[in-house]
C-alpha cells in the first residue's frame, strides 16, 4: 500500500500509466468517471435494500447467505479488478451489487441490535457518510485541501498503519481474544479516538481519490478507466460508512 500514491490502491498513478494507449481514440474523463460511480452507487442501494428487506421479512438464513456471498464474492471481484482493470467494466457492477448485500445486511443486523439505544443509527451513518464526502469533495474542488506529495505520504502512511492494526484484531478474533475498544458498541476514550482517526483518514483518502480521477483524465487513460476509477471511489466510500457507523455505535451507551 506504502507503495501507491493513493490511499486506494485501485487508483494509483502507476495503474493508470500502464493503461494508456496511443491508439485509443476515446479516453477517460472525470464526468463520465463521476456518472458510472452513480450507476454503482445505485446498485450497493438494490443489494442493501434486498438483504435489508430479506431480514425484517423474517428470512435471515437466506439474507445471511447473501451476506456471505457479498463478502467473499465482493473480496473475488475487487481483486481480480485490481489486478486486471479492463475487467472493471463488467466487474466493477457485480462488485457493487454483491457489497450492497454485505451492507445491507450488516446494517439491518445493527440497526436491530441498537434500535433501543440508538434507533436512527443507519439513517445517520448514511448520512454522515455522504455529508463528509461531499464536504470534501468541495474542499478538493475549491482547491482548500490539495493531493500534495506530503499529504500523500501522511495518508498512504496511515492507510498502512490502519491495515496492520486490523489485521491484527482479525488474527487474534480467530483465536477467540478480542480487542475490546475495536468492537461495535464499545464506548471507551481509546475506542471513540481511534474510531474517529480512522473516520477522518477515510474521508481524507477522498482528496487522492478525486485526485488520482482527474489525473486520469489528463493522462489521457482509456473510457474503460472510468469504471475502474468509479470502483476505487466506491471501494473508499464504502469503508468511510463502515467506520462512521462504527463511530456512532461507540455512543450508544450515552443515550
Amino acid at each position: 500500500m506504502a507503495l501507491f500514491n493513493s490511499s486506494n490502491p485501485t487508483l494509483s498513478e502507476k495503474i493508470f500509466s500502464k493503461s494508456l494507449d496511443q491508439s485509443t481514440t476515446e479516453v477517460m474523463t472525470v464526468r463520465g468517471t463521476m456518472q458510472k460511480f452513480g450507476f454503482l452507487l445505485l446498485l450497493v442501494f438494490a443489494g442493501a435494500a434486498y438483504t435489508w428487506k430479506l431480514y425484517y421479512s423474517f428470512k435471515v438464513p437466506t439474507m445471511m447467505t447473501l451476506f456471505y456471498i457479498g463478502v467473499f464474492g465482493g473480496m473475488i471481484c475487487a481483486f481480480a479488478t485490481i489486478f486486471v482493470p479492463r475487467l472493471a467494466k463488467y466487474l466493477s457492477p457485480a462488485y457493487a451489487l454483491l457489497e450492497g448485500f454485505f451492507l445491507g445486511g450488516l446494517s439491518a443486523i445493527i440497526n436491530d441490535s441498537f434500535k433501543a439505544k440508538y434507533p436512527n443509527i443507519i439513517m445517520e451513518a448514511v448520512l454522515l457518510t455522504f455529508g463528509v464526502a461531499f464536504a470534501v469533495f468541495l474542499l478538493y474542488n475549491f482547491r482548500v485541501i490539495q493531493a500534495t506529495n506530503k499529504f500523500r505520504a501522511v495518508i498512504t502512511s496511515s492507510i498502512f498503519g490502519i491495515m496492520i492494526f486490523y489485521l491484527v484484531d482479525m488474527v487474534l478474533g480467530f483465536f477467540g481474544v478480542r480487542i475490546p475498544f475495536m468492537q461495535f458498541g464499545d464506548n471507551s476514550i481509546i475506542g471513540i479516538g481511534v474510531s474517529l482517526f480512522v473516520v477522518v483518514i477515510a474521508a481524507l483518502s477522498l482528496v487522492l481519490n478525486f485526485d488520482q480521477i482527474e489525473t486520469g483524465e489528463k493522462m489521457g487513460a482509456p473510457k474503460y478507466m472510468e469504471w475502474y476509477g468509479a470502483f476505487g471511489l466506491l471501494v473508499t466510500l464504502v469503508w468511510l460508512y463502515l467506520e462512521i457507523l462504527r463511530l456512532l455505535s461507540r455512543f450508544t451507551n450515552n443515550k
